[in-house]
């Protein structure tokens, strides 16, 4: 049911997901004309967009760290223990060095939110930039 707080038509919705359908496949702009193609990422944009950002990886500060684990998990997967969060990770299809580094953590923890997991993945080594707080 529609509640009128849409910006755009559902005909216009559906014409932009067209429009997108095959820079998403391919990961590359697939238009001929320069003009056309949708504008370019700015430098301050997250690391998302380039692929995903796993713990562990030579890119992965810790906001980044924190926001993929935070889009991946949401906030009704805490409080928990490693354990618990390694199945809500592959339940969620989150990438393997992720669920790999989440599982490798000390299994007595508990982590209240996402914050506390981040934290607890940069210092165990396995979030990369451990200088970037």
């Amino acid at each position: 049911m529609q509640r009128g707080s849409d910006r755009l038509s559902v005909h216009r919705d559906e014409e932009m997901k067209h429009e997108l359908q095959g820079l998403l496949r391919s990961g590359h702009p697939t238009r001929t004309e320069e003009w056309h193609d949708p504008e370019p990422t700015a430098d301050d944009d997250p690391e998302v967009w380039r692929g995903p950002v796993a713990p562990g990886s030579s890119h992965a500060s810790l906001e980044s760290v924190r926001l993929e684990l935070a889009r991946v998990l949401g906030r009704s997967s805490f409080p928990a223990s490693p354990g618990e969060l390694t199945g809500v990770l592959r339940s969620k299809n989150a990438p393997d060095e992720m669920v790999d580094a989440v599982r490798d953590l000390p299994r007595s923890a508990r982590y209240p939110n996402v914050q506390a997991l981040a934290e607890a993945l940069t210092a165990s080594g396995r979030g990369g930039q451990e200088g970037s707080r």
